[in-house]
């Protein structure tokens, strides 16, 4: 929209989370012209922009809460606080007096919480109980937290526990569970890797559960959309996006052998790849494996096959399965009665399959599965 306004002497530049490094570090340095950043709460605190002189607040953000009702991770748009407020409000006058402009009343500020609620309070707890339980500290209901988590989402981190047998009905650990816990990643993704242990999948479930242990490295700049698109078709599979993550590091490993490393930089860039997350990507998976054969667990030699990848995958997330609900329309139905859509930036949107496992389910404007797979019941 300010572009359209051909303002003169002015450039407009976004600042969000996924954006590559190089687009980020552009607001940092100084181009001799009147200059309007668009962000995200990626710049509410601890950043510092030179030369910002105003800083004007909506007053929103979006906020990621585990809803303890669907089981879903969903990103609402929310009032933030007066802390964050009080924090964007900082922005400028770092290096010289700032004005900051509020779209909202006094009245709108006063009467908004104090501070966001922590992250304890809004998030899935699976990963903190059975940590706490494996370190001896109790049960969680009685830990003295400074800020306690609600009952309601204690009981969801318990049932996830359960549902990939990590404790049993009485809330014990089970063997698994100990396991699981020795693993530094979500549990849902450590139980796909121990079924791959026995499901001869281990080489290609390593791979997968680093890849959904970090961002996607697929970088996606506003004004190249489809240029991106282009580069990373060749990666797509119809079938399952988790065969996608496959493709890329096969792809990505063969070019890393051949290149120096500052060839391989370049490349990535070329392929609209977040070099950054792929160094995360390769650290992660070089340590689940360095944990894996410490337990004494060791690759198959031979390629896993569709079905033995699937299956795996499937004992991590249960509760994302869904299946093509009638008619016409894109919604697939899930556990506990949730419709869900996939993601259009997923290789399975035109095929649409009967049966999907998703990664994770977010709900935006709607709820997406991302990260899909078809499955076969049978």
């Amino acid at each position: 929209m300010l572009r359209k306004h051909k303002l003169q002497l002015t450039e407009v530049l976004p600042l969000y989370a996924r954006l590559g490094p190089a687009e980020q570090a552009r607001i940092f340095k100084p181009s001799g012209i009147r200059r309007i950043v668009l962000a995200t709460n990626v710049a509410e605190t601890s950043l510092t922009v030179p030369g910002i002189r105003y800083v004007i607040d909506a007053g929103f953000a979006r906020i990621s809460r585990y809803s303890h009702r669907s089981k879903v991770q969903r990103l609402p748009v929310e009032r933030i606080s007066q802390a964050s407020a009080n924090q964007r409000k900082g922005r400028c006058g770092r290096v010289a007096a700032g004005i900051c402009i509020r779209l909202f009343s006094e009245e709108d500020f006063e009467s908004r919480a104090e501070f966001t609620e922590p992250e304890i309070q809004r998030t899935n707890l699976a990963s903190v109980i059975l940590q706490m339980k494996i370190l001896g500290f109790g049960d969680i209901e009685t830990f003295p937290f400074v800020d306690p988590p609600d009952n309601r989402l204690i009981k969801d981190g318990y049932r996830v526990l359960e549902e990939i047998g990590a404790v049993d009905g009485q809330r014990k650990v089970t063997r698994i569970g100990k396991q699981l816990a020795r693993l530094p990643v979500d549990p849902r993704i450590g139980r796909m890797l121990f079924a791959a242990t026995h499901a001869n999948c281990l080489t290609e479930v390593l791979v997968i559960a680093a890849a959904l242990s970090v961002q996607d490295p697929r970088d996606r700049p506003m004004d190249k959309q489809q240029a991106a698109d282009e580069a990373h078709a060749g990666f797509r599979s119809e079938e399952s996006d988790f065969i996608g993550y496959l493709n890329m590091w096969d792809h990505l490993e063969e070019q890393r052998r051949h290149l120096s490393k500052r060839k391989f930089r370049i490349y990535c860039r070329s392929r609209f790849i977040s070099w950054t997350r792929v160094q995360e990507w390769h650290d992660i998976h070089h340590q689940l494996r360095g944990q894996l054969h410490e337990m004494g667990y060791k690759e198959n030699q031979a390629e896993g096959s569709y079905e033995e990848i699937h299956t795996s995958v499937l004992t991590g997330l249960l509760s994302n399965i869904g299946l093509k609900a009638g008619g016409k329309d894109r919604d697939y139905l899930g556990g506990r009665n949730s419709r869900f859509m996939i993601f259009p930036g997923s290789g399975l949107f035109k095929k649409q399959p009967k049966w999907v496992v998703a990664a994770e389910l977010v709900e935006t404007t709607r709820l997406y599965a991302r990260t899909v797979g078809s499955v076969k019941p049978e």
